[in-house]
């Protein structure tokens, strides 16, 4: 039997109340563990957007290997077609073309660069990289030089060797 201000094997109905006011304290978070929370999705986030954004420029550098290759093919049809390389990449319908940075695609043709010598892009050695016609992306930057060891050149995708390698300059 029970007894009247008592619940379930004697508990009385302050204490019941007390420990429930008591436990709704304890059920809040202190800004000691907030900060944890907070640091440890500071941390999470200081790994994961790095490697997102690697991924995200990864793609967009092979998106401008395959657009240069493509963009390749052409240009080397036009010259098995006349004999030289075009002077312009608007002479092949390719004078719009953007890489994925959302800038112009570069060309020069080894040849004929207009009045005076031609200005070759040119690698590690100040070798010209083609002997034909240079054609590459600025990058994510948007600068380059005509050198291949300019910091500016870096990341620009280009086409070397005469065709035999498309990629990021300082892989070359």
């Amino acid at each position: 039997m029970s007894v009247p201000g008592t619940i379930r094997g004697g508990i009385e109905a302050a204490d019941v109340a007390r420990k429930a006011v008591g436990r709704s304290r304890e059920s809040g978070l202190t800004l000691v563990e907030m900060l944890i929370i907070l640091a440890i999705i500071a941390t999470l986030a200081a790994i994961i957007i790095p490697n997102v954004m690697l991924r995200m420029n990864d793609e967009k550098n092979q998106q401008a290997e395959a657009d240069i290759l493509q963009m390749s093919t052409v240009i080397d049809n036009y010259i098995m077609d006349y004999g030289v390389p075009p002077d312009n990449l608007a002479q092949v319908e390719l004078g719009r073309k953007r890489d994925p940075w959302g800038r112009p695609y570069e060309y020069l043709n080894v040849f004929n660069d207009g009045p005076g010598p031609p200005h070759p892009r040119k690698d590690h050695f100040l070798v010209p990289l083609n002997v034909d016609y240079d054609l590459y992306s600025t990058g994510p930057d948007g600068d380059s030089a005509p050198p291949l060891t300019a910091h500016a050149s870096q990341d620009d995708v280009v086409r070397a060797n005469n065709g035999g390698y498309v990629g990021v300059a300082r892989e070359y």
